[in-house]
């Protein structure tokens, strides 16, 4: 048993959604393990067993989602940890994944697109699975731009090792042209942090909620529309309440505005950091899962009693001191 991360198991009491181990591997995963870059930032050896392995998946014309998941196989839900690659005229990754996945994650980004053509990094916010590996990507790429805003570049004063003269600020609702399409940064209707911003391709339709729209899922799944109904909409109304529980606290009128802020565009995809993408024959189900938040009640998360049962299968195997 590895030490307990708290996220996955506050999300293994979700209802509704079978353990990882009794569902059949998706086509684009194996577990073998891939070679490891010989150029960039390595991260430490990984204990337990081989994690799956997920090839990132194209969503849209040029643009594709990196896969990483947390807890699958091990735990009974699984949480993805994805990125996404448009691979236009000047290409850019959104969010840069966590440091323990590094090496699979920079293999699946320059596969896609060579380090000496990337233009730009978005970062969506300020949590560590959306910066993990921000600066093993400047690094690797000096054509690069970081692209966050004033608010994220303080907040991560002591974390963010790349220079203000490969900086570009973008606050909520404006604008990026990558040359041969316009990206414009949108704050998804639930956030856990104050800096969150989206970001919509408006020749492709994707948008990129960053937390919104997540999910806690069987295992590593591409799209919704490859999930039981009943599982995914457990899975997303137990992780957004819980990760915005402050929805409940909103009035529902100024609620309804700001869901159709983004429901109003021409969205055609949405991918996000924590489940699958959902296409356009899902999006109406999407936003009306969304639209009922404020009113959605959370399950009861772990207590002391679990968490002094991890600790004592800890000390059963010989794990920490």
């Amino acid at each position: 048993m590895r030490p307990a991360d708290p996220l996955r198991h506050g999300m293994s009491t979700l209802p509704g959604i079978p353990h990882a181990g009794d569902m059949h591997d998706t086509t684009n995963s194996t577990t073998d393990q891939p070679a490891i870059p010989q150029s960039g930032p390595q991260s430490g050896p990984q204990s337990g067993p081989p994690k799956p392995r997920h090839l990132p998946v194209e969503i849209a014309p040029e643009t594709f989602v990196i896969t990483d998941t947390v807890g699958e196989g091990v735990e009974p839900v699984t949480v993805h940890m994805n990125s996404m690659v448009i691979r236009g005229e000047q290409p850019i990754v959104v969010d840069t994944g966590v440091p323990a996945n590094r090496e699979r994650f920079l293999e699946d980004l320059f596969s896609l697109v060579d380090p000496q053509d990337l233009r730009w990094v978005f970062l969506s916010h300020d949590d560590v699975d959306h910066y993990g590996n921000v600066d093993a990507v400047m690094d690797a790429c000096p054509n690069a731009t970081l692209v966050t805003s004033w608010f994220m570049s303080q907040r991560l004063v002591d974390e963010l090792h790349v220079a203000p003269t490969r900086w570009r600020w973008l606050t909520d609702g404006e604008a990026l042209d990558v040359g041969d399409r316009v990206l414009t940064a949108l704050r998804p209707p639930l956030y856990d942090s104050p800096t969150t911003r989206g970001l919509f391709d408006h020749s492709t339709g994707v948008y990129w909620a960053s937390d919104c729209f997540a999910a806690a899922v069987p295992k590593g799944t591409s799209f919704v529309e490859e999930l039981d109904r009943d599982v995914w909409s457990n899975g997303f109304t137990a992780f957004n309440v819980m990760n915005s529980p402050w929805v409940s606290l909103v009035d529902r009128d100024r609620w309804a505005v700001e869901c159709r802020r983004l429901s109003d565009l021409p969205v055609a995809a949405i991918a996000s950091t924590h489940g699958p993408t959902i296409e356009a024959s899902d999006l109406s189900w999407a936003f009306e899962l969304l639209r009922q938040m404020p009113d959605a009640v959370a399950p009861p998360q772990p207590d002391q009693a679990v968490l002094d049962g991890i600790v004592a299968a800890m000390a059963q195997a010989g794990i920490g001191a």
